[in-house]
């Protein structure tokens, strides 16, 4: 902004020693050509001009170079005023553009940039306020439906105390079964909030990849036979990573959560992992439904998830995936997924070192 400011200010001195400079070469010009009439047409009157001649052209230059020096001294303020005015209309929600006079061109260009990151970061925070908020609304809906249900056998397990044991162990897995899911749907709402006041803080040291995928798999086992899955890990010998082992266990949990989330029953769920080059590259692979390519271009954004995942109860707050991403990143690498043919992969790209 500095050298745009000199360049303004070297406009404006060069404009006013140019003005100046014709100013008074016509100045010249024009007394030269008075004295050729003074002499051409001699009386009392011209004769009395030609002896003030000199005095003439002073009050010429005098005249002449006040009314440009106050006009070249009201510009910068007329300019201020331009850019105070504008800087007030930069928030507007509006496409107006911007405009500027002509020495200003390059703020009007810098400010009209400014005004468009401010609407784009605008339409951005309100759709993820209104993905925010229509997640709240179907977990709330989400959490009655559990709820009711306990309340509803919890409340047949009080008025028929001589009950079947039978029947009342029935009863009660459902409850406990519905009391579980209605955690799980809580625990999914105070992550919604602890989204945008917790700032991830990396503990960086030497993490073993094959020890740390194996303790995410281990807890996953319950789910994973629940739903008939299996795992394949394939991961390269002594294969060392420098990053936070918490946070880097928290994205390979979310990618296996959705990996199971989306895997269709008795499939096998592999995770690779080797080295190539200066980079370690991890893949996640399932089969399920194909992601269409225009969910896969926002399928790292907050509070997304995927439509079918809202019929279902591994439908999440659809944070995941977005979390996921801000790890990666903070580690100095990169995630990316890619869905065809009924295959689901995710592959993340880290820094042997960093």
């Amino acid at each position: 902004m500095d050298n745009k400011k000199l360049d303004i200010e070297k406009q404006l001195r060069f404009r006013l020693f140019i003005i100046l400079f014709f100013y008074v070469v016509i100045g010249f010009i024009a007394i030269m050509f008075l004295q050729y009439l003074f002499v051409l047409f001699h009386n009392p009157v011209t004769e009395y001009l030609q002896l003030r001649i000199d005095i003439i052209f002073i009050l010429y230059l005098l005249i002449g170079f006040i009314c440009i020096f106050y006009s070249f001294w009201r510009k910068p303020w007329i300019y201020l005023k331009e850019v105070i005015t504008a800087t007030q209309t930069v928030y507007e929600q509006n496409n107006h553009s911007i405009s500027l006079s002509e020495p200003l061109r390059e703020v009007e260009h810098q400010m009209n940039e400014i005004k468009m990151s401010v609407l784009l970061n605008q339409q951005a925070a309100k759709e993820a306020e209104n993905k925010k908020n229509e997640l709240v609304m179907y977990l709330a809906h989400d959490i009655r439906t559990p709820l009711t249900t306990v309340i509803g056998y919890l409340s047949l397990l009080d008025e028929a105390p001589d009950m079947p044991m039978e029947q009342k162990a029935k009863y009660i897995g459902i409850a406990l079964e519905k009391a579980e899911r209605l955690e799980t749907l809580i625990n999914e709402l105070f992550e919604i909030t602890r989204y945008h006041t917790n700032t991830v803080q990396l503990e960086k040291r030497q993490v073993d990849l094959y020890a740390l995928l194996s303790q995410v798999i281990d807890d996953f086992y319950p789910v994973l036979s629940a739903n008939g899955n299996t795992t394949q890990v394939s991961v390269d010998d002594n294969l060392f990573v420098m990053g936070d082992p918490e946070k880097l266990a928290r994205v390979f949990n979310n990618l296996l959560k959705n990996a199971v989330a989306y895997s269709y029953p008795n499939t096998e769920i592999s995770i690779s992992a080797e080295k190539k080059d200066n980079d370690i590259i991890v893949v996640f692979k399932n089969y399920g439904v194909t992601i269409p390519t225009e969910q896969l271009s926002t399928i790292f954004e907050k509070f997304n998830r995927l439509d079918s995942a809202r019929a279902s109860n591994t439908g999440g707050a659809g944070l995941g995936l977005s979390i996921a991403k801000e790890i990666i990143n903070l580690h100095g690498g990169k995630i990316i997924a890619k869905s065809s043919n009924e295959t689901i992969v995710f592959i993340i790209t880290l820094p042997c070192s960093s």
